[in-house]
């Protein structure tokens, strides 16, 4: 296989994505941390290695798509203009000169080429985005999961340093985003407060932020203090600067906080002095920071750079190191997903780590837990390094208990009893992931399917969540997704209602089943998204939707000759024979197509909208070849598909234009022997600059 993508790899990735996943939505929307930074960003590094490493690896619960978790019940949601998306993360200081090189590698700058960086301390609070029209705020937002947040506006408007009215003058419509937080001092009178009130203490200033911005009741909100850093921004009429810290200046002159430890770095070795500055002063901050974050100050330079899928190519941030603390391992328990695999998760006493209460750590597969000799009673170190998933380091064994025995994985799946199994690669090497046999007659794997479908960035059907697709499983009511789309009708039918059975009532299952008829239609990337395919994540699930652009055109090539198949997905950019392999055996299944067709007769998978519908190149197949001048290869990928293109590898019938440099050789010979347009770099310019 031209990807040629070890078992390992893809058992790694699906047994990290679980894990981010759970821990994200406990941070994000819950405010109460279950594991950490250190762990977290760790895994976070790896995904990003993976891919690196193997282009087109993507498993469907990839938390490299995903920011934040989504928005919480009991507000409204708001959509944001301007995606609110995450940093990558970089935690030594050769890591800076490889940023720094990577970003002039994009733009096509030679290594001494002058490029100047903003740093600034990173605030370990709660992202907000507050809109200003005409400089009056009308709005403001949590990130949620980076497209939809909370509309938390009467919250905000107790807060002092958050002006209602902008100073000076401001653009018609701009969108100001921070960090809300609450200082140290600020918070151990607020625990002080609740000790004495006999009410829960919070476990570190970023959790009392977040549930204090997040009260029903502004009133509550009010007490609080909360306060604001003001350094980016989202939808904008105008922008009052041309760089980084013009802008942060222009919050300033606004009436925003900014943050004075903020400072203009020329080079790598200015970044790296001022991380160990800020380092330094940190201890006698009045306020929790967890890094330092550099940005290419060049507004041009940032627009030229734009963005991966969760995060901008122009900014990285820079993590103290970990924090660890000692605690013991009370149980090792096994968790069936919905690809099969068998994870186990470290149920920890609960122990105070940084801040934050840590009571579960991820154990990855059981290599890892004989590698590092891990047995239940055991005292481990745990470490982490922010908000999130923590890990064990090692165990501690002088404190080994005398009969404690090594773990013994199981080899049957605790939640159908089948084998579970280590599959072999195409060198005999087993999986380090041990997976259910099986299949869909687990229920384990079943539930877990079901509950990716209806989830957030799949069918995003409200009022269905996990507990409830555990309750209709389990009574039979929702056993494969067209039954979702038919619960309506059948309980109709019913002798005994929904609304009778206990924790529903007539309005509940009213709202239910209103929002199962509203997601009939979905997008064509979610409905692929949503069927849980190995290696078809947000992002190919994406690749696929503009490649086909219906599910028509896609179950024809699918169901069709196999080679042709095969050769059609390979020449998408981006994908490779792994995916293209998984999509085939998923088709080749009998019950795979059988439950596909059954929701097709109750939905209607809509095609994907383009990235920017006026754009001259929306929904065209581009392909790149030769040397390119003006800009790099990658540049000239990210701008295309910021324009709704779709950049393919190699030439076919269905491309609609081929973008050709000097010395471009036979794909430009197979593009007019074709009969497709032939352009060069100036007329690519050209075009999509008469188009903006």
């Amino acid at each position: 296989m031209s990807d040629d993508i070890p078992h390992d790899v893809h058992a790694r990735y699906d047994a990290l994505a679980k894990a981010v996943a759970a821990a994200d939505i406990a941070y994000h929307q819950q405010d109460q941390p279950i594991l950490s930074d250190a762990e977290y960003d760790a895994q976070r590094r790896a995904l990003q290695a993976l891919e690196a490493q193997w282009p087109g690896l993507k498993a469907p619960d990839s938390p490299g798509d995903k920011v934040g978790a989504p928005a919480a019940a009991g507000f409204a949601k708001v959509t944001h203009r301007v995606p609110m998306l995450s940093l990558g993360n970089i935690f030594a200081e050769a890591e800076i000169d490889e940023f720094v090189a990577r970003v002039q590698r994009f733009l096509g700058f030679d290594a001494g080429a002058p490029l100047a960086f903003t740093a600034e301390p990173k605030i370990d609070g709660l992202s907000c985005a507050l809109r200003y029209e005409h400089g009056v705020l009308v709005q403001a937002a949590t990130r949620g999961d980076g497209a939809e947040g909370e509309d938390v506006t009467a919250n905000v408007r107790t807060i002092a340093e958050i002006p209602q009215r902008l100073a000076g003058s401001a653009p018609e419509v701009l969108e100001v985003r921070g960090e809300i937080y609450m200082s140290r001092s600020d918070f151990a009178a607020l625990n002080a407060r609740q000790q004495q009130a006999q009410r829960p203490l919070f476990a570190n200033p970023r959790n009392a932020a977040a549930g204090s911005l997040r009260q029903l009741d502004p009133a509550i909100t009010a007490t609080r203090p909360l306060h604001f850093f003001a350094y980016a921004w989202g939808e904008a009429s105008a922008l009052p600067a041309t760089t980084q810290s013009g802008m942060v200046q222009a919050f300033g002159a606004y009436g925003f906080a900014i943050n004075p430890l903020m400072a203009l770095c020329a080079d790598a070795a200015a970044m790296k002095a001022r991380f160990a500055a800020i380092g330094a002063a940190r201890p006698g901050l009045d306020y929790d920071i967890d890094g330092v974050v550099y940005k290419v100050d060049d507004l041009a330079l940032q627009q030229r750079l734009g963005f991966v899928s969760r995060a901008p190519r122009w900014a990285v941030a820079h993590k103290f190191p970990a924090e660890q603390a000692v605690t013991q391992l009370r149980d090792i328990e096994i968790q069936v997903g919905r690809t099969g695999a068998l994870t186990p998760v470290a149920r920890l006493e609960p122990v105070n780590v940084g801040g934050v209460m840590v009571s579960n750590a991820t154990l990855h597969n059981e290599d890892e837990i004989a590698r590092k000799d891990i047995r239940i009673g055991d005292y481990v170190v745990v470490q982490r390094a922010g908000d999130v998933i923590p890990q064990i380091v090692e165990v501690v064994m002088a404190r080994r208990l005398a009969d404690a025995q090594p773990f013994a994985f199981p080899h049957i799946c605790p939640a159908c009893r089948s084998a579970a199994l280590r599959e072999l690669d195409e060198n005999g090497e087993a999986d380090a992931v041990r997976r259910c046999s099986a299949g869909l007659t687990c229920p384990a794997q079943a539930v877990e399917r079901l509950k990716h479908f209806a989830s957030r960035d799949a069918f995003d059907i409200e009022g269905l969540g996990d507990k409830q697709i555990e309750q209709f499983f389990a009574d039979g009511l929702i056993r494969a997704p067209a039954d979702i789309f038919t619960l309506a009708a059948r309980d109709a039918a019913a002798l005994k209602k929904l609304k009778d059975r206990e924790g529903f009532g007539d309005l509940s299952v009213k709202n239910l089943f209103a929002a199962i008829d509203a997601r009939r239609q979905v997008p064509l990337n979610r409905f692929l998204y949503a069927l849980g395919l190995r290696h078809v994540g947000r992002t190919n699930a994406r690749r696929l939707a503009r490649h086909f652009g219906s599910i028509e055109a896609m179950l024809h090539t699918m169901r069709g000759d196999a080679d042709i198949a095969m050769k059609e997905i390979t020449a998408i950019d981006g994908l490779g024979e792994v995916v293209a392999t998984s999509l085939q055996e998923f088709f080749a299944e009998a019950h795979n197509n059988e439950a596909l067709d059954a929701l097709l007769e109750t939905v209607t998978p809509l095609p994907m909208e383009a990235l920017i519908s006026a754009s001259p190149v929306a929904g065209k197949t581009v392909v790149f070849t030769g040397a390119l001048e003006r800009m790099t290869r990658e540049e000239a990928k990210a701008s295309a598909e910021r324009l709704g293109a779709r950049v393919a590898g190699s030439v076919s019938k269905k491309t609609d234009l081929v973008v050709a440099g000097p010395g471009a050789g036979s794909k430009r010979t197979q593009a007019e022997a074709l009969g497709i347009e032939v352009i060069s770099e100036d007329a690519w310019f050209a075009r999509i600059e008469a188009g903006s």
